[in-house]
């Protein structure tokens, strides 16, 4: 989709290109080293594209989600709840403690929570933000940069 759009932002000197990562881009999970790759490549490609826009109004950048309540999560939680005969905020503390002890809100992030990053970026106000990778992790990775 950015192939298709890029060109037509460039030439009305305005635009936006976001895209959806992962922190498992940089933090990659040994669970899911496949899925943390194609994250990786995400950030290199909007790295990339923004490299394109110098001196434009367009910017290109990619949002890092870290755990979040998707409606995948949801099944996932209340399937494993059911299936171990416990509750479902069990399962969400026993997940932080052992699969995501990195986190710092020790909670699933909300859509909502995602969506803010998502619409800051889609604004005008966003203009000096463009190469960039912004994180909404809830402090899963540990590096500072």
């Amino acid at each position: 989709m950015s192939r298709q759009y890029l060109q037509k932002q460039l030439e009305q000197n305005w635009g936006r290109i976001i895209f959806i990562s992962s922190e498992s881009a940089i933090q990659i999970p040994v669970e899911m080293i496949h899925y943390g790759t194609t994250k990786t490549a995400q950030l290199a490609i909007a790295r990339g594209l923004a490299e394109m826009t110098v001196g434009t109004g367009v910017t290109v950048n990619s949002v890092l989600p870290g755990p979040t309540r998707s409606e995948g999560v949801e099944e996932f939680i209340t399937n494993l709840a059911q299936e171990r005969g416990i509750d479902r905020a069990e399962v969400e503390a026993e997940f932080f403690q052992n699969v995501r002890p990195s986190s710092l809100i020790k909670r699933f992030a909300t859509n909502e929570e995602v969506a803010a990053i998502v619409v800051y970026l889609s604004s005008p106000v966003a203009s000096a933000t463009n190469g960039a990778a912004l994180r909404v992790d809830g402090g899963v990775i540990r590096s500072i940069v």
